[in-house]
């Protein structure tokens, strides 16, 4: 079993190696090589390259082992045929870690060509990422170790993925949206780390609090189910199972070599270890972001405060979708909202603002409902209309919000430019904020359905 301070060496290494680095920019080695250097990190770099003296600046060797100086890590990006030399060159060079960026595989059928490799770097105590991997990103670390064109935005979330691809596209969709990444690792063939094995070192690391799994398969489903159960008691996880379906089973076999399995088995084992389930890469970062931002929902009473009629009611409807059936309000919280909203509004639950609502209007109801004992969690919906400032919307949901951390507030912004920008301004304060009720509804639900795992751990009384 691989070690906790091996996998450490892997997300933080002091020095790198770059077996099949280039000068050639269309070759992947060139890529990682220009990508550590681009995106800033500050340990020492070792391009491996029998016919070049010098790449990017950096003194070139023919071989790891003439490299004169120790080496924590070593990345591979060199044909299939040749990958087990260099595994064995980098053993005897001291090596803790390696990533394997070549493909070629048990996903194309070469499964002792693999085992080759994973015999060799079990026996000596050597961390193996891949093969068939982009690489791993690490924003605490400066380390874009891969061919991914950036770094992730900086953040808390770390996403660990069986699809390189994904990786590659999801990287500036983090920009976009604002969604901060502590690391992101690409786990390919998982012939020797896979999910059980990150999981296992993210439950101590320090720079990661919420963990979001793209999955296709994994190795051990018991111990899966065990050590996530153990890290979902602290860190919340979210997972997206991809080959639902009969063709997506046979399309992850042929992409990572992965037996999809029974998609009703996961689901149970989800259940079971606290795993929050996600359907589709959009569903799973809301419901991340919303378990990364706030506390998790203590009951399943949740209360619709919104400013547009049609908006409330698809969000009930998304609500019931959810297992999250809105309920009839207390009728003290009812009659305290009723003195407070318009007359054309509804003070039932979706509560309705409408279209004249101000900032203060806002306010003043979040206060009463976030207050009321019976509620546990609030959905804030606004619908941009020309007589209100959406920033200035928000920043006064911010200031309710903040006063009330232990009830959870997921909320919909619907518009455009100006929507997009107040947005942002939510989610670097602490809000996850989505341009539609079904995705704060969903995200919502996370939040729900952590509570009750959480809950069920409680010793009896």
């Amino acid at each position: 079993m691989v070690s906790r301070e091996a996998i450490h060496t892997l997300l933080y290494p002091n020095s790198i190696a770059v077996i099949g680095a280039s000068r050639n920019p269309k070759k992947i080695g060139f890529q990682i090589v220009y990508n550590l250097v681009k995106d800033g990190y500050r340990g020492r770099i070792y391009p491996i390259n029998p016919y070049a003296n010098e790449i990017m600046g950096f003194k070139a060797y023919p071989s790891i082992k003439e490299v004169p100086d120790e080496i924590d890590l070593a990345v591979i990006s060199i044909p299939a045929d040749k990958v087990e030399k260099a595994v064995k060159d980098s053993i005897d060079k001291g090596v803790k870690a390696l990533v394997v960026i070549a493909s070629g595989f048990s996903e194309v059928g070469n499964i002792d060509m693999e085992r080759a490799i994973v015999d060799i770097v079990d026996s000596a105590g050597v961390a193996l990422l891949g093969p068939n991997v982009v690489g791993v990103l690490n924003t605490t670390h400066s380390m874009n170790l891969s061919f991914c064109p950036s770094l992730p935005y900086k953040g808390r979330i770390t996403m660990i993925t069986q699809s390189g691809a994904l990786a590659i596209g999801l990287v500036g969709w983090t920009w976009a949206n604002r969604i901060g990444l502590s690391k992101m690792v690409s786990i390919g063939n998982m012939a020797q780390i896979g999910f059980e094995e990150m999981l296992e070192y993210l439950e101590g690391d320090d720079d990661t609090d919420t963990i979001l799994l793209y999955m296709e398969s994994v190795k051990d489903g018991r111990r899966f189910v065990d050590v996530a159960r153990r890290v979902s008691m602290y860190k919340p996880i979210v997972a997206i199972k991809a080959g639902r379906s009969v063709r997506g089973a046979k399309a992850a076999m042929s992409h990572t070599g992965s037996l999809a399995g029974d998609v009703k088995l996961y689901d149970v084992a989800f259940r079971e270890a606290g795993v929050i389930p996600a359907y589709g890469l959009e569903d799973g970062f809301d419901k991340a972001l919303a378990l990364h931002l706030q506390r998790p929902m203590k009951g399943g009473n949740i209360v619709v405060v919104t400013n547009g009629g049609g908006a409330g009611v698809l969000a009930s409807d998304f609500a019931e979708e959810n297992g999250l059936p809105l309920k009839d309000l207390p009728s003290d919280l009812m009659n305290s909202v009723r003195r407070v909203i318009s007359p054309f509004g509804s003070p039932r639950n979706p509560i309705d603002l409408t279209g004249n609502a101000y900032k203060d209007d806002y306010i003043e109801v979040l206060e009463k409902v976030l207050t009321h004992p019976w509620v546990d969690g609030v959905v804030a919906i606004y619908v941009h209309a020309a007589i209100t400032d959406p920033l200035e919307v928000a920043d006064g949901i911010v200031s309710v919000a903040n006063k009330y951390p232990d009830k959870p507030l997921t909320m919909a912004m619907i518009g455009g430019r100006e929507v997009a920008i107040a947005n942002a301004w939510l989610r670097d304060n602490g809000i996850p904020v989505y341009p539609s009720p079904r995705r704060a509804i969903s995200a919502m639900s996370a939040l729900y359905q952590y509570g009750k795992f959480l809950n069920r751990q409680l010793p009896r009384k």
